[in-house]
């Protein structure tokens, strides 16, 4: 199921370039991160509205994704969103932040790695 999520997760990868701008802006200035569970969320609060709508769409885009791949394989949309977390968390860049599933946002250090739980990996 990871590859089939990731696929479709590069499917999702990005808004309109100008959205993508703003969007990676803010993930760049730790604004906007990456959860556990698959979503975008704020780890400060955005001061531009575009950042939140466009958050809110890729969002809304993850959603029926894990939905539509959830029916398909006969689990919930919370486990394909936390399969699909388990990627994405790993793709976060230096500088960028994220949530683990304690709820706590994080910004990743050069010397940190790959914030991926052990449960991504199986350990």
């Amino acid at each position: 199921m990871r590859a089939v999520v990731a696929a479709g997760l590069l499917l999702l990868a990005g808004p309109a370039a100008a959205q993508a701008d703003e969007l990676g802006a803010a993930r760049a200035e730790g604004i906007v991160g990456e959860r556990y569970d698959g979503f975008l969320g704020f780890a400060e609060a955005p001061t531009a509205t575009a950042v939140r709508q466009q958050a809110g769409a890729v969002n809304l885009r993850r959603r029926a994704l894990y939905t539509d791949l959830a029916q398909r394989r006969g689990v919930s949309p919370q486990e394909v969103g936390i399969t699909a977390g388990c990627a994405l968390l790993a793709r976060v860049r230096v500088g960028e932040a994220y949530m683990l599933q304690d709820g706590v946002w994080r910004r990743r250090r050069p010397c940190d790695p790959a914030p991926v739980p052990g449960y991504c990996t199986g350990g």
